[in-house]
């Protein structure tokens, strides 16, 4: 595992032997354009005083440069006339987030705990976790939709990190905007310093919601970023790239499915009622039944569009061929696969994962029943950052930081 601390001196400076990361601003005043939907760039536009006739071709020419080009700079808008460069740099700016530290795992993971700007004074800024996973072929980043999670899932390192606030579609977009940086992966020349993998397949291919909190509790901010990530002109992800993973909030789901076309995946993880109900508490709102009724009805289902199931496999509770069986039964009219997750330890956790010819023998029960049902192979175990490990150090760090500026003033 390597560990790069981007934070110490300079922050814009890369510790020796490491890439330097691209400008960023911890605490920024004006507000930034990255990450925006077309509408409001436009009104952002509008606000710097661009006549309202040009407002829409100026909006794509932004969003070309921001998202398809990666310009970290209003110099580098070539086509963008040199006094709107001026204006807009007065009034607003491209910073990303901070990243605090990068891990690289001994299988070529990349785990960034990012800070998002400045809000106030006493906050250094909200931070979160963004996980690169490369295989061969494609790249995917499993992005935050919150910082923190207001669920508590007893097997989720998230889960017992306290709710601070949804991420803004701009901060979710964002996430993707620095793997980018940092891999090098735009359309034309790479950042300078980025670390570009010479295998030339490890790029960003597929976005899954699957990183800290709970994706339907931030519809809004979750729709808005896949605007901006399958937009074709920008960041240019097709929406059946994108994934977005639910515990289960059932009213929500099928305007998920309605305002994104995203691909669905279900974090189910228990067949009874009693046991989700502990694994997953969101159960006792929307049990098992209102569920599957949901997933039944979800826009777009098809055996061309699958539902993923998740369910992460604990030793001794949610393992034995029965529970398998009755998985088989339950998903019954609804197009789906199933991806087992070898559960993935971490401190204070009151679980173990099945052993490997437990899950051998449930996936074998799920697949002879005619479902895909892959074993989820862990990555990025040596630098937690492997599936229910996430969990920022956001409130170990915010209390440091928080006491070191009190006295300082």
């Amino acid at each position: 595992m390597t560990t790069l601390d981007l934070t110490r001196g300079n922050p814009n400076a890369a510790p020796v032997g490491a890439a330097s990361a691209p400008a960023v601003a911890p605490a920024v005043e004006k507000p930034s354009l990255l990450g925006l939907t077309r509408g409001r760039l436009m009104t952002a536009l509008a606000d710097a005083g661009v006549p309202e006739r040009q407002l829409k071709m100026r909006a794509t020419q932004l969003n070309h440069w921001l998202h398809n080009r990666g310009a970290a700079d209003f110099s580098a808008m070539t086509n963008v006339s040199k006094d709107l460069r001026a204006v807009l740099a007065e009034t607003y700016t491209l910073a990303r987030p901070e990243i605090v530290t990068e891990q690289i795992s001994i299988d070529g993971t990349r785990k960034w705990l990012l800070r998002m700007p400045s809000t106030g004074r006493h906050d250094r800024g909200a931070e979160i976790e963004t996980v690169y996973i490369p295989e061969e072929g494609r790249g995917t980043l499993c992005v935050s939709s919150q910082v923190g999670c207001t669920l508590t899932c007893s097997f989720c390192h998230t889960g017992t990190q306290t709710m601070v606030r949804n991420l803004t579609a701009a901060e979710i977009v964002a996430q993707v905007v620095v793997a980018r940086d940092r891999l090098g992966d735009w359309s034309g020349a790479a950042p300078e310093g980025a670390v570009v993998p010479d295998d030339g397949g490890r790029f960003v291919t597929n976005i899954v919601f699957m990183g800290m909190g709970e994706p339907l509790y931030n519809l809004d901010g979750v729709r808005d970023a896949i605007e901006v990530i399958s937009d074709g002109e920008g960041l240019g992800l097709g929406r059946r790239r994108i994934t977005v993973s639910t515990s289960g909030v059932v009213p929500e789901m099928r305007r998920l499915g309605e305002e994104t076309g995203s691909q669905l995946a279900i974090s189910l993880h228990a067949v009874r009622d009693d046991l989700r109900d502990v694994l997953v508490p969101i159960n006792k709102k929307y049990p098992i039944a209102q569920l599957m009724e949901a997933c039944r009805s979800y826009p777009g289902a098809s055996n061309a569009r699958r539902i993923t199931f998740e369910y992460v496999m604990l030793k001794g509770i949610n393992d034995s061929p029965a529970e398998a069986r009755e998985l088989v039964r339950l998903l019954k009219g609804v197009p789906a696969k199933i991806n087992l997750i070898p559960f993935n330890p971490w401190p204070g956790s009151p679980y173990e994962c099945s052993d490997w010819e437990t899950i051998e023998r449930f996936s074998e029960i799920v697949f002879r029943a005619g479902y895909a049902s892959p074993v989820r192979t862990p990555r990025g175990r040596d630098i937690s950052a492997a599936c229910g490990q996430l969990k920022s150090d956001t409130k170990r760090l915010r209390a440091k930081e928080r006491l070191a500026l009190e006295a300082a003033e």
